[in-house]
C-alpha cells in the first residue's frame, strides 16, 4: 500500500433547542406545525442541520426535502452513504403523513423499505426528497417518498408504515 497524504476537513454547524418545537408538537396541527418549520416561527430538527437538509415545501399530504451532497455525507466508498438516503427518505415520508394529522395527534415510523437506485456524490449536485400519503387510517398511515436529482433521475424510493398516535 502507499503512503496517503489527507488534508482534513472540519464542518461546524449549531442547532437550536430542539423541546421549542416538541412542547408545542402536539398542540398545533401537522400542517401549522410542519409550515411553521418551513417560515422559521419554530426551529428545525437538529438532523436537519447535522445533514444540511432544508424543508421546501409543505403541503396537505405531500413534504418535499431538499439537499446538496457534500463530502461529510459520504460512506467509506466515495457516495453518500445510504444512512442519508434514508433519512430524507424516511422524514419525507413521515412528515407528508404528520401534515395530515390534527393537534393532539403524533406518529412514529413503524417500518421503512428503501430501494436505492443510484449513487449520489457532490457532482449530482442538489437533489429533491417528494414524501406523499397513500393511505391515511384511524391507527397507521402508508406514505411513499422518492428522491430525485434536479434532471428527475430517480436515485431512490421508500414505503413507510406509521403508527399514529393519538395525545392524552
Amino acid at each position: 500500500m502507499t503512503n496517503v497524504v489527507t488534508t482534513a476537513r472540519t464542518r461546524t454547524f449549531s442547532w437550536q433547542d430542539p423541546q421549542i418545537g416538541a412542547r408545542v408538537a402536539m398542540e398545533m396541527a401537522g400542517l401549522d406545525y410542519l409550515r411553521a418549520i418551513l417560515a422559521g416561527t419554530l426551529p428545525k430538527p437538529p438532523v436537519m442541520d447535522a445533514l444540511d437538509v432544508r424543508i421546501e415545501s409543505v403541503e396537505p399530504g405531500e413534504v418535499v426535502f431538499t439537499m446538496t451532497p457534500a463530502e461529510f455525507h459520504y460512506n467509506p466508498i466515495g457516495s453518500v452513504h445510504g444512512g442519508v438516503y434514508s433519512a430524507l427518505l424516511d422524514s419525507a415520508a413521515g412528515c407528508a403523513v404528520h401534515s395530515l394529522l390534527p393537534a393532539g395527534t403524533g406518529y412514529t415510523s413503524q417500518d421503512l423499505s428503501v430501494r436505492f437506485l443510484g449513487a449520489m456524490r457532490v457532482d449530482t449536485g442538489p437533489v429533491r426528497c417528494t414524501g406523499t400519503v397513500r393511505h391515511l387510517g384511524r391507527r397507521t398511515a402508508l406514505a411513499e417518498a422518492s428522491l430525485t436529482t434536479q434532471a428527475g433521475k430517480l436515485l431512490a424510493t421508500a414505503t413507510s408504515g406509521c403508527l399514529i398516535i393519538a395525545g392524552p
